[in-house]
């Protein structure tokens, strides 16, 4: 491994969404329902900090690391001003720090973890680029599919702010399990590491509608 950011562990996780109700379970909100995820398995209560603009909670995960996990309630396009605020408080390198959300170009049941790249469009992660300075972090993307025609924005906003099918949300529960896995894995051995065991990983949609 000649990149030294391949040695250092995530510190700092945060999951992208919008605040409200309004976009509760949204699939653009899939990076708000890691965090929780990753909240229930590590026994780390999120609550509320109006310094970072967030739920924020610290505790340990594995092996006995300190963690810190944050959700954004800025709003999507302002979530790096949350997430600067942490890192800044708590000294922490942009290489640290590890951010969840969707993506479009992913099916339903796929993960992608990288460890640096472009926002790809992303509005959180353009704000979040912009804030650390830096593409230089590791990130990984949720699968939440493509909209049947991508003919126009209006059909990409209603597809992110749209609700998942019940044979999605059946997948997403496995989904958000690999979610927990590839974290772990990434704290324990290095994104690297993560990324071989899991970028390959599918999750399959089963028919909700069949009898099984």
């Amino acid at each position: 491994m000649t990149d030294a950011s391949a040695l250092i562990s995530p510190q700092l996780v945060v999951g992208l969404g919008n605040p409200g109700a309004k976009y509760d379970q949204t699939r653009h909100n899939i990076g708000f329902e890691a965090i929780d995820a990753l909240s229930q398995a590590w026994q780390i209560p999120l609550t509320e900090n109006r310094k970072f603009q967030g739920y924020f909670g610290e505790g340990t995960a594995v092996k006995g690391q300190k963690v810190r996990l944050l959700k954004p309630t800025t709003y999507m396009n302002l979530s790096g001003q949350s997430i600067r605020a942490v890192i800044d408080w708590y000294k922490l390198p942009p290489e640290s720090v590890l951010v969840i959300y969707d993506d479009m170009d992913l099916p339903v049941g796929k993960l992608r973890l990288r460890q640096s790249g472009s926002a790809g469009g992303h509005n959180g992660m353009k704000s979040t680029i912009a804030h650390l300075n830096s593409q230089n972090f590791p990130r990984l993307r949720i699968g939440i599919g493509s909209p049947k025609q991508k003919s126009g924005n209006g059909e990409v906003v209603s597809h992110v702010l749209g609700r998942f099918s019940v044979a999605e949300r059946q997948a997403l529960a496995e989904v958000l399990k690999l979610v927990v896995d590839a974290v772990e894995m990434s704290m324990k051995q290095g994104i690297p590491k993560a990324m071989s065991l899991y970028n390959n990983r599918t999750i399959e949609l089963t028919n909700a509608s069949e009898a099984s």
